[in-house]
């Protein structure tokens, strides 16, 4: 078996996981907000999830993190077993019981799934995403951005939302920052704007056009102006102190507790089986159609719920809508979803308040055409 040059692939994986990196940002944030946990745990989980199991993985181009699958499930087992702490404990124990799962084969399950399955499943998680899209990048953000279910959790759904940001809310700076942004994206895409940018992907160019677009608009009027709650927010620590105390560490002294290892069982049960279905779907997209090894993909998530779990994350799956933006993005190694995972890590810890300047509209604006 050749070895993967990751030296001479560089020049695609850097730009891609930038790409990925500015989609995760928002979506690891609103998967928080949406399972009712601490923003910065879904920070955590994109972190581990790119860097550790990024390089422990054999799959090539997926990327995992926080899932919008598990929200419901983190929803009713943080109420369930009284404090986000004693969660905690159950997703340790939920990786470890992925990583038995890894050594007991149970990945061959994956070689049972229908093509039929996946590029259904595909093609609705595309449909999805644009319909969750269309209302933020019209600047209606009443949703969680990040959140895939049809039923929301404001107690609105998918086509009402869509329907209400199209005849009740358009806000106009941030409709134009989408619609900017869309057209960078295009244009991007040509052969011959390629061949002259190189490396440098087109979702940053949007990503900075918006930012200063959204600096211009207020001389056009307050109107215009997108304001704090339709920006990325992240938590910004005033000090080194303030940043180690957004971590949270497992309750260790409910491990006789009966009810966590019913939740660990969920977790793991539920976390798996999108992991092998999310990684089928992205070898199926993948232009080389390489194969990732389901079995070192379950100890791969494990070890990444275990580590997730010891420092506060949330539970990690595999997660297509980043896989596919990596494949998108023109990413060829695993080195992709390694960089988006250190990036994430450097501007949470370093420079948490640029991020905080991005409009949300120029980020739905490259889920839709994810999507699409």
């Amino acid at each position: 078996m050749q070895k993967t040059n990751y030296l001479a692939n560089l020049k695609y994986d850097l730009p891609a996981g930038v790409v990925v990196f500015l989609i995760a940002v928002p979506l690891c944030l609103g998967i928080a907000l949406a399972s009712g946990a601490p923003l910065f745990s879904g920070m955590i989980a994109g972190i581990i999830g790119g860097v550790v199991i990024g390089f422990l993985s054999s799959s090539h181009t997926s990327v995992s993190g926080p899932a919008a699958g598990l929200t419901a499930v983190v929803i009713v087992a943080i109420q369930q077993l009284g404090s986000f702490q004693v969660f905690l404990l159950a997703v340790v124990i939920a990786g470890l019981l992925q990583v038995a799962l890894g050594y007991a084969r149970a990945g061959t399950i994956a070689n049972f799934f229908p093509s039929s399955v996946i590029k259904g499943m595909l093609t609705g998680i595309g449909v999805i995403i644009i319909l969750k899209q269309i209302p933020h990048a019209l600047g209606y953000d009443k949703d969680a951005e990040g959140d895939l279910s049809f039923f929301e959790k404001s107690g609105s759904n998918t086509l009402l939302s869509l329907w209400q940001s199209l005849t009740e809310f358009i806000h106009p700076g941030a409709t134009l920052v989408a619609l900017v942004a869309i057209g960078i994206l295009l244009v991007w895409e040509k052969p011959a704007t390629k061949k002259r940018v190189g490396m440098i992907p087109g979702a940053l160019v949007a990503v900075i056009a918006s930012i200063l677009l959204n600096l211009c608009f207020g001389m056009l009027g307050e109107t215009w102006v997108i304001g704090r709650e339709h920006l990325v927010n992240i938590p910004v620590p005033k000090d080194l102190g303030g940043f180690l105390g957004l971590f949270a560490f497992p309750d260790f002294s409910q491990w006789a507790n009966p009810q966590v290892y019913i939740v660990a069982l969920t977790i793991c049960a539920v976390a798996s089986v999108e992991t092998l279905l999310c990684i089928e779907a992205v070898d199926n997209v993948d232009p080389y159609k390489r194969n990732t090894n389901p079995n070192k993909e379950l100890k791969a998530q494990g070890v990444g719920n275990f580590i997730s779990g010891l420092l506060g994350g949330l539970p990690i799956t595999s997660v297509i809508v980043r896989g596919s933006a990596n494949v998108n993005a023109g990413a060829r190694t695993k080195m992709a979803t390694i960089f988006h995972g250190t990036l994430i890590l450097i501007c949470v810890a370093l420079i948490p308040g640029l991020l905080n300047l991005i409009p949300l509209a120029a980020l739905a604006a490259v889920l839709i055409l994810t999507g699409y």
